[in-house]
């Protein structure tokens, strides 16, 4: 039996285009619960109700089910929360009522949920490799669309249909961010800051490094696309439980470096953590 589409999906067919055709015209309609583009193209609507747009790329790839399990529960203590506040709040200074906001490496959609709650008009499409991560996604605010993409490649989307683009944590592809922004459109770029997790990492030494040039690295890929508007530093000091600290480890890239002897000493883990994370506005020049 066919898979139905969901409402959010639908409404949101006007901002997706072929990704095979590689035209910016080649708009995708609803097929026997399929998307199908003119040229006959067809892609599959999972029954979790994810569009899988990306091809050439194994259903493993992105965060596995554990980082995705990991990444709930971490997320569901509210220990991220003023982070997600941060980011909506930013994004609903920069966006019209009825905005379009595209959430490039969404996850579980945890932080464009947060945006939506805060603008009741707009709608919401996140793009991410992990399948497992969209199914959340999906199901996760009744105005996420959610379509397996990778961000490195060419966006499956129109030129000029995104009135915010949001990256948390995520990869960058700037000339796309560019590409799909509307003139008047913003993006909003999440990152972490030296400070970030520092406890743990001092602790864990197999944990992932924030790169020192990070910012020298970001301000040098967007500034031929973008200028910086505002930034605002969310920081903060949480104490966290055991199964809080393994969850947050778990969810992060860290997770492919981090072996069970890395965690297995209580000693070793710390009983809180420093959150420190840069939120910028970009306006497209």
């Amino acid at each position: 039996m066919p898979v139905l589409l969901p409402p959010a999906l639908e409404l949101s067919l006007d901002l997706l285009r072929c990704p095979t055709c590689r035209c910016r015209t080649a708009r995708l309609s609803p097929s026997r619960g399929a998307l199908r583009c003119p040229a006959g193209h067809t892609f599959d609507v999972a029954r979790h109700g994810y569009a899988g747009l990306l091809t050439g790329i194994r259903a493993t790839s992105g965060d596995d089910s554990s980082m995705v399990q990991a990444r709930e529960r971490f997320l569901s203590t509210g220990i991220y929360a003023p982070i997600r506040t941060a980011v909506a709040r930013l994004v609903v200074d920069s966006a019209p009522a009825h905005a379009s906001i595209v959430d490039v490496g969404c996850g579980t959609g945890y932080y464009l949920a947060g945006v939506l709650d805060q603008l009741p008009g707009a709608r919401g499409l996140g793009l991410d490799t992990s399948v497992r991560a969209l199914r959340s996604a999906a199901r996760v605010h009744e105005r996420i669309a959610a379509v397996a993409w990778d961000v490195f490649r060419p966006f499956p989307l129109a030129d000029g249909v995104a009135d915010v683009v949001v990256d948390v944590f995520a990869p960058r592809n700037p000339a796309e961010f560019r590409r799909v922004l509307r003139p008047t459109g913003r993006l909003v770029v999440v990152r972490p800051t030296g400070r970030h997790l520092a406890e743990l990492r001092s602790r864990v030494s197999a944990m992932v490094t924030v790169d020192p040039a990070k910012e020298e690295r970001l301000h040098r890929a967007l500034d031929p696309f973008f200028e910086a508007v505002v930034t605002e530093r969310v920081e903060y000091t949480e104490p966290l439980t055991r199964q809080e600290v393994l969850d947050l480890v778990a969810m992060t890239p860290s997770a492919r470096h981090v072996s069970r002897a890395d965690v297995s000493d209580d000693g070793l883990l710390p009983d809180q953590v420093t959150v420190s994370v840069l939120a910028t506005v970009y306006r497209p020049r």
